[in-house]
């Protein structure tokens, strides 16, 4: 059963709470994996304990969580079940993209939405994983607005979803396929969510298949407009708020498995061989600490966004994920036998903390990036 923890509106302790709910997560993660079933109750708890609008700034009603806070928040959910800090930073990401056009005064203007979210608790549902530059989707113009037809994939929090932010194609007669960005209420006709989430690993996720048919999208409600396919100032804003967050969602998962990993060895830890994979594994771990707090750094602060800054970012997204993984394969490796028991934990978080390879952008496609920028070419 879920913990159920009183909260005052004057909590500031933000990353305190989500460690206690985090241990709570943790005596259901198996079960959730086993099932493939969604963290419906660790969401209930998150919303509860306010922390979907612990980031709102305090002047629209939020809890005034600082970006770094936000990102500790996520680490210690990912600690106790990588699939809710996961699903949680997808909600996350785009809340701070919110955030940043508040404090920029972009239009249109996202202080509605964020004193909603402060008021509602309002989940966000991001569709950007598989939309990326690409975008997927048909919007058809009718009366000056839009008919949006789509199936997205990667919907991470859908079960519990109350705004997807996603795209859709125009096929405008005079610039060509253009990408628009806007909101869908996950709530409202013409919206389907499949149960379909079967994977190898981060099962609770909820990251089911989206199906809208003939959604109306008004014009005035499109954020972003953009060539389909081409790099855009809009990923140079987005990609330092992102990574930080969906990273610290398996930095946890890793420190996770390195704390199982040092107490099931502690009978061997005579032996040099096991010696020498506890110091590797830990040098791994910091390696990608070290990039993560560069990441988080970058994210907090409030700097010009630019193509340079890009390249950093998805240089240490790399090296972040490599660490990652590589620390947990050599959690297994000094566990021996007993890391493929799944009642050790460990099995679970190696097949979690493969889901970083698999966000943009793909190491072989960061290569290129960083690559033709370096060489002087265009980004893609």
């Amino acid at each position: 059963m879920a913990v159920t923890l009183e909260i005052k509106a004057s909590t500031k302790d933000w990353v305190a709470l989500s460690g206690a709910l985090a241990t709570d997560f943790a005596t259901r993660a198996a079960e959730h994996d086993a099932n493939d079933s969604f963290v419906a109750e660790n969401y209930q708890a998150l919303r509860e304990a306010k922390l979907f609008s612990a980031p709102v700034p305090a002047e629209l009603g939020g809890g005034g969580a600082a970006y770094a806070t936000h990102c500790e928040i996520i680490r210690s959910l990912g600690r106790g079940c990588g699939s809710t800090a996961l699903s949680y930073s997808m909600h996350s990401h785009l809340l701070q993209a919110l955030i940043w056009r508040w404090r920029h005064n972009a239009t249109p203007p996202a202080e509605p939405l964020l004193r909603r979210i402060a008021a509602e608790e309002l989940i966000l549902v991001s569709t950007g994983g598989s939309d990326w530059l690409e975008g997927s989707g048909t919007l058809t113009k009718k009366n000056g607005d839009y008919l949006f037809n789509a199936r997205k994939i990667f919907g991470s929090g859908s079960p519990s979803g109350d705004l997807l932010l996603t795209t859709g194609i125009y096929d405008d007669p005079g610039t060509g396929p253009t990408v628009l960005h806007f909101g869908v209420n996950m709530r409202g006709p013409g919206v389907k969510v499949l149960d379909n989430w079967r994977t190898m690993g981060m099962r609770g996720t909820g990251s089911n298949d989206i199906v809208i048919e003939n959604v109306a999208v008004a014009d005035a409600a499109v954020s972003v407009r953009r060539p389909k396919g081409k790099w855009h100032r809009f990923f140079d804003v987005v990609s330092p708020i992102i990574w930080p967050l969906v990273g610290a969602a398996y930095l946890g998962v890793a420190e996770s498995a390195r704390e199982i990993a040092v107490a099931q060895v502690q009978k061997k830890r005579d032996d040099p061989i096991v010696q020498q994979l506890v110091g590797e594994m830990d040098t791994e771990l910091a390696n990608a600490r070290m990039a993560w707090e560069q990441l988080v750094t970058a994210g907090a602060a409030d700097r010009e966004p630019s193509l340079a800054a890009s390249d950093e970012i998805y240089k240490r997204r790399t090296i972040l994920g490599r660490s990652l993984v590589r620390s947990v394969y050599l959690a297994m490796e000094v566990t021996g036998g007993a890391s493929f028991f799944r009642s050790v934990g460990l099995e679970r978080a190696f097949r979690d903390i493969q889901g970083i390879r698999f966000h943009p952008m793909h190491e072989r496609r960061q290569y290129q990036f960083s690559g033709r920028l370096a060489l002087g070419l265009d980004p893609v």
